[in-house]
């Protein structure tokens, strides 16, 4: 599927939220006076979000995954057999006709071989591939 088949939902651009815009200044001195209060309520019940995250992570454990061992891993193989001969080995006789049945191969639709087993095939042959 390519981009230019789906929505602009699934582009990854402009996805940038922007500066924040005030109705008025006042608006913006009360948001930010309001975040600055915050920050200290937050600081003085001792709940610095930013530190404990930081310690919590510097804390925590490294994930270490035990190893899976499956049956039979640790058991000794045992040695194969050797049961190839020494030397040489002769290839395998390439198949031949021997018979007086089939006169021969004939094509009767683009690269389809049928066997010609008399005279008279042979010819019928020649008639359909010519009309």
């Amino acid at each position: 599927m390519t981009m230019h088949l789906v929505g602009p939902w699934l582009s990854t651009t402009g996805k940038k939220k922007g500066k924040k815009k005030w109705a008025s200044a006042e608006a913006k001195n009360r948001a930010e006076q309001l975040e600055q209060e915050w920050r200290e309520l937050k600081k003085r019940h001792g709940i610095e979000q930013e530190e404990k995250r930081r310690k919590r992570a510097l804390e925590a454990p490294v994930w270490n995954p035990t190893k899976i061992s499956y049956r039979g891993e640790n058991d000794p193989r045992p040695k194969s057999l050797n049961t190839w001969t020494t030397g040489a080995v002769s290839s395998k006789a390439t198949p031949q006709y021997t018979g007086t049945k089939i006169l021969g191969i004939g094509t009767m639709h683009k690269s389809n071989a049928v066997p010609i087993f008399s005279d008279e095939e042979a010819v019928e042959i020649s008639k359909m591939r010519r009309g």
